[in-house]
C-alpha cells in the first residue's frame, strides 16, 4: 500500500518538474501557499480524498445492508447446516451490484475532477496533484490501521476475555462493522486513486496548457467539474439505504 502511494508521488514530482519545464520555470514563486491557486490546489485534494472515503464506506454500508435484508427474508437454516448455493450467489450478487455502483460514481468523480483541475490553472493543478498524494498516503494509512484496530478488538473480546454475547462484545461488533471497510475497501482503494489521478492528470494537464484561447479553457473546467459533481451527488444520496434500490 505504501509502496504504490509513493510510486503515485514520484509519478507526481515527475509532472511537476515537466510543467515548470514547459514555459514555466519563469513562475517557479508560485509554488508557494501566497499564491492562492496553489493553496486552493492543496485545498481541493485534500477535499477529494475524504469525499473518496466517505463515498466508498457509503457504497459498501449500502451494499451490505442489501444483503443483510436478502438473508433476512429468504434464508433460513432451521434443520440445515448452511444455506443453498442459489442463495448464497444471491447473496453475492448484490454485494457485486454495489460494488459496481459506487465504483462507477466514484471512478468518474475523478476522471471528471481531474479533468475540470488541469484546465484551471497549472500550479492549481501542481497544489491538486500534491494534496491527493500527501492526504491520500496518510489516510489510506489512518484507516488501514484504526480497521485493524476495531478487528483485533473484536479477537481480543472473543478469544481472551470470552465476553461473547455481552454489552462489551456488541460494541465491538459496531466498531468491527466499520472496521472492516476502513482496513478492506477505503484505505487500499485510495492507491489507484493516487496512481491514476496523477498519470491522467500529467497528460491531462499537458493538453490543457496547450488549449487557447484561456476562455475556452475555462469554459471546460466549468463543464468537466458540473459533471463531477453529479457523481458526487450519486455517490451519496443515490447509494443512501432509502434511497437505493
Amino acid at each position: 500500500m505504501i509502496g504504490t502511494a509513493v510510486v503515485g508521488a514520484t509519478t507526481m514530482i515527475f509532472a511537476i518538474i515537466m510543467l515548470l519545464t514547459d514555459g514555466l520555470t519563469k513562475d517557479m514563486g508560485k509554488l508557494s501557499l501566497m499564491h492562492a491557486p496553489f493553496l486552493l490546489g492543496l485545498i481541493s485534494g485534500g477535499s477529494v480524498i475524504y469525499w473518496f472515503t466517505g463515498a466508498s464506506m457509503q457504497a459498501v454500508s449500502t451494499g451490505a445492508y442489501r444483503a443483510v435484508e436478502f438473508i433476512k427474508k429468504n434464508i433460513r437454516l432451521e434443520g440445515v447446516e448452511k444455506a443453498s448455493v442459489e442463495d448464497s450467489k444471491k447473496v453475492v450478487a448484490i454485494c457485486t451490484q454495489y460494488a459496481q455502483r459506487g465504483m462507477f460514481n466514484l471512478f468518474l468523480t475523478i476522471f471528471f475532477s481531474t479533468l475540470a483541475f488541469a484546465c484551471i490553472e497549472p500550479f492549481f493543478f501542481i497544489g491538486y496533484l500534491i494534496s491527493i498524494a500527501l492526504f491520500g498516503l496518510y489516510q489510506a494509512i489512518f484507516m488501514a490501521n484504526a480497521g485493524g484496530a476495531w478487528d483485533n478488538a473484536k479477537k481480543v473480546v472473543e478469544v481472551e476475555l470470552k465476553e461473547k454475547g455481552t454489552p462489551l462484545h456488541a460494541a465491538s461488533v459496531v466498531g468491527d462493522t466499520v472496521g472492516d471497510p476502513f482496513k478492506d475497501t477505503s484505505s487500499v482503494a485510495m492507491n489507484p486513486v493516487i496512481k491514476f489521478t496523477t498519470l491522467f492528470g500529467l497528460l491531462a494537464v499537458e493538453l490543457a496548457i496547450k488549449i487557447k484561447p484561456d476562455g475556452l479553457r475555462v469554459g471546460l473546467a466549468a463543464a468537466f467539474f458540473l459533471i463531477s459533481t453529479v457523481f458526487v451527488y450519486r455517490s451519496f444520496y443515490g447509494m443512501r439505504i432509502g434511497a437505493a434500490d
